[in-house]
């Protein structure tokens, strides 16, 4: 009788979780199965399937200069994003971790990116960049058009998008920084060890979870951003800011080509999903914990 009821509490037990994957059935699981299967189609400008081409869209993408060349700005643009975000996140977090008056200050402004959206971000970054009335050029006495140049766009979206990333980071490393054990530092201390080799000996090593983490949350929200980059540059000047969702979007809502876009979507699940098996892979030799 004991081992019944124990029975019938754990299928109990799977009831609670239907609405859970109800609201993933509708949002998540139907969207993607859509994406994939419109992506074997061409259709029509409201997006429905029309003519079954098979593969055709994904020989046509892997055939596509303009697809490469978003495949190469994606990845300048991830690398810029994720080495900055992090190193602007850990410094504020290192500087951060002692305490001193108006600490609270500083943390709060190390912080406040992750509340600030992208477009509001964008616009205001758009007025500082602004060739004429920019705040940047009048500080610097430069004359560079930031987001209209072809060298500078990307970089400049870039940086805005780190910023933006930093400061979810910064709250992360003071996590991770606050589960350090400070005997070590003062064991270390006494053993004749400096900042510098505190730093790298002990710091780095007892934020390697919280980094390897961190590394994986930003490279796949650097992969997704789309708000800074169709307010700054619309993709341009020319595709030298014309990421791949950026490419995604114009390939759907301008040019009506829903089939490539769901084919691209595909592409870039893939390429996600294959990074983040293999970070997960270098993440048992590189992580300490």
């Amino acid at each position: 009788m004991k081992q019944l009821m124990e029975k019938t509490k754990g299928r109990n037990a799977y009831f609670y979780l239907i609405p859970c994957f109800l609201v993933f059935a509708v949002f998540l699981f139907y969207p993607f199965v859509k994406t994939i299967y419109l992506s074997l189609f061409l259709t029509d400008k409201l997006g429905q399937a029309k003519v079954f081409v098979g593969l055709d869209n994904y020989v046509d993408l892997l055939t596509s200069e303009s697809f490469y060349n978003s495949l190469l700005v994606t990845v300048i643009f991830v690398v810029i994003v994720v080495i900055g975000s992090m190193l602007i996140g850990l410094i504020g977090a290192v500087l951060c971790s002692k305490a001193f008056p108006g600490i609270r200050v500083f943390s709060t402004s190390y912080a406040l990116p992750m509340a600030i959206a992208s477009s509001g971000a964008a616009m205001i970054f758009k007025i500082i960049l602004n060739p004429t009335i920019g705040i940047l050029n009048k500080l610097t006495g430069l004359d560079i058009n930031w987001i209209a140049d072809p060298k500078y766009a990307l970089i400049c979206v870039a940086v805005l998008t780190a910023w933006l990333n930093s400061g979810i980071n910064f709250l992360y490393f003071s996590a991770g920084l606050g589960n350090i054990d400070e005997s070590i530092y003062e064991r270390a201390s006494v053993d004749g060890a400096n900042g510098i080799q505190k730093f790298f000996r002990l710091t780095l090593p007892g934020l390697s979870p919280i980094m390897f983490y961190t590394l994986v949350v930003n490279i796949i929200q650097a992969f997704q951003s789309f708000g800074q980059i169709k307010i700054l540059t619309a993709g341009g000047p020319g595709e030298s800011t014309n990421v791949i969702v950026y490419s995604i979007y114009r390939d759907a809502f301008f040019n009506y080509k829903f089939g490539s876009a769901a084919a691209q979507s595909v592409v870039l699940f893939l390429i996600i999903m294959v990074l983040t098996l293999v970070m997960f892979k270098i993440e048992k030799k590189g992580v300490k914990y």
